[in-house]
């Protein structure tokens, strides 16, 4: 785990997002270099991490997150712990979603968790470029955390 950057005074952006839905590869992208394992197999990533990254003229440092299940027993209901108490620092969430797989529980119960913070949230549909994705982006609307941006 890399310890948080108390020295950077920019805001906190996290991604957040169930297993699976790309987050560590849009962690990737935006710090520029790949410090996130990604695997297809879920649970690869168990712990957050955080870099200062500059992206689109705007500097802060981002937040990388395990996929979060809140159902989860046993080592996911820790990890689900553990991150949500790394997150409060946080000043705003990217909520990433797999639209070619649709909303699944996990989706919706930590929207409503991301919801109950109160924080500014970005919802993302990822998985959108193709046709699969169609109708999993317009369901991403129902988590009532904004117009979803599609990605690929």
């Amino acid at each position: 785990m890399i310890p948080p950057l108390a020295e950077h005074t920019g805001p906190r952006v996290a991604i957040v997002g169930r297993p699976n839905v790309g987050k560590s590869t849009l962690f990737n992208r935006m710090a520029g270099r790949r410090l996130a394992i990604v695997e297809d197999q879920p649970g690869v990533t168990r712990d957050w991490q955080e870099v200062p990254v500059s992206f689109w003229g705007s500097s802060f440092i981002l937040m990388d997150t395990p996929g979060l299940d809140q159902q989860a027993q046993g080592l996911g209901h820790k990890i689900w712990e553990h991150t949500t108490d790394a997150l409060g620092p946080a000043d705003i969430f990217v909520m990433v979603v797999d639209a070619r797989a649709g909303l699944l529980p996990e989706d919706w119960a930590l929207a409503e968790w991301v919801r109950k913070t109160g924080r500014p949230t970005l919802l993302l549909a990822n998985k959108c470029e193709s046709r699969q994705g169609d109708e999993g982006f317009w369901e991403a609307y129902r988590l009532g955390l904004g117009e979803p941006v599609p990605i690929s």
